[in-house]
């Protein structure tokens, strides 16, 4: 249950987890759970002995030998620039994002049980997204500040039924910690700093199934559920004339939905050395069609009632297409590669400087040293990411804006301990 007043242990491991300026998928989705993942561009349903198949591949934990921990951390840092239209004069505005570089951090643990059955649990993030402009902004009368931490916590469970099938089960308990802030405008000059903070805690659940049609081709499927949000927050309004009310604190309800998804994967070995993955994952982004927050004490500004914060979204469903190989140079040393595509799911009139972003191209390499007892890896990797343009609504001090020139510089590193 939600908790305005305390943050538990998790919450503190998911103030870290959030990529800045979510520059991970396609709109807050995140899928930088470990530094081999994001060197094979998300392409690694089918690792052999990887604790954090977990979160790519539950059913491919039978791939796990004995008993694995590993811990990831992938760090994110991104860059973009924005151009909006002054709705009162036309001028426009330039300016860029405020730069917030962040980490992804993932901890896995799997322990085969017998020849046919094993258990493992993870804590990532699945969904996360910070953004921050300048405060004095037009923009900010959309969004100057906001911030979504996001955690999951996967126990699983992992059976082998033959040499050919494998399937798995998890539940998943998800946080997500919302902030956002913006600016209310009037005769195009900011006047009163608006804040909604809030938690949350919600269930959900996955599956996943892999079936190999000989030693060289697999197939996998991969559903995790949706899981809906049902909020409460903090809201305060900031520097309000006495006349007009004074500043204005109350609590607030609103609802986010993180969408459910599909995966799906093909592993072809060439030999013992070299293989390559194909990904598609389909999200289900069309649940996320608004954002909406009501206050139980409506503010007032002067003759002006605001019962809440409305917000339409209307996004798409959408894919994201990846593909990664690796090849082992020894019996220690592993190369790997690969190459992800990010559609946009955003549409011109749902867009908005919380997920100021549009499609994405992410190019990555990756080396990885392994013996029997731990595994050691390290990815660099670039986002090209596309502009997107936004439509200004009736409380934005813009027009039109679009934002242009976006990129992120990738860097993971993770450690893996074999038992």
């Amino acid at each position: 249950m939600f908790s305005k007043k305390h943050f538990t242990i998790m919450g503190l491991v998911c103030a870290m987890a959030v990529p800045a300026a979510n520059a991970g998928a396609e709109g807050f989705a995140i899928n930088e759970w470990s530094a081999e993942g994001v060197a094979m561009g998300g392409a690694r349903m089918f690792a052999e002995n990887d604790a954090a198949n977990i979160a790519y591949n539950p059913a491919s934990i039978t791939k796990v030998r004995g008993e694995a921990f590993k811990q990831s951390a992938v760090y994110i840092s991104p860059h973009g620039k924005y151009k909006a239209i002054r709705r009162s004069n036309g001028e426009i505005e330039e300016g860029k994002n405020v730069v917030h570089a962040g980490w992804a951090p993932g901890n896995y643990y799997v322990k085969q049980l017998n020849d046919r059955e094993w258990f493992g649990i993870g804590l990532y993030s699945r969904f996360g997204m910070i953004s921050e402009f300048e405060r004095d902004s037009i923009v900010s009368s959309n969004a100057f500040f906001s911030r979504l931490n996001g955690a999951s916590l996967t126990p699983t469970y992992a059976r082998k039924f033959d040499k050919k099938w494998s399937a798995a089960v998890g539940a998943e308990v998800n946080y997500v910690g919302l902030e956002l802030q913006k600016n209310v405008f009037a005769n195009n000059v900011p006047i009163i700093a608006t804040q909604t903070k809030g938690e949350s805690w919600a269930l959900g659940w996955n599956a996943a199934a892999n079936y190999a049609f000989d030693a060289k081709n697999e197939i996998g499927v991969v559903y995790r559920s949706k899981v809906t949000h049902t909020m409460d927050a903090d809201f305060r309004g900031y520097g309000i004339p006495t006349a007009l009310g004074g500043d204005h604190f109350t609590t607030a309800h609103g609802k986010v939905t993180l969408p459910d998804s599909w995966a799906i994967g093909y592993n072809h070995k060439f030999d013992d050395r070299t293989r390559v993955e194909l990904n598609g994952t389909y999200t289900k982004w069309s649940s996320y069609d608004a954002l909406n927050i009501t206050f139980d004490e409506p503010m007032s500004v002067g003759p002006v009632i605001v019962p809440g914060s409305y917000s339409p979204k209307n996004w798409s469903n959408g894919w994201r297409y990846a593909i990664g190989a690796e090849h082992k140079l020894s019996d220690k040393y592993t190369i790997m590669g690969g190459y992800a595509y990010d559609e946009s799911s955003i549409p011109f009139d749902g867009a908005d400087f919380i997920v100021p972003t549009g499609a994405r191209r992410t190019y990555s390499l990756g080396l990885q040293y392994h013996d029997k007892k731990q595994t050691l890896a390290l990815t660099l990797g670039l986002i090209d990411i596309d502009g997107l343009r936004i439509k200004g609504h009736e409380t934005d001090a813009y027009s039109e804006a679009s934002t242009h020139d976006n990129y992120a510089k990738v860097f993971g590193i993770s450690y893996q301990r074999n038992f």
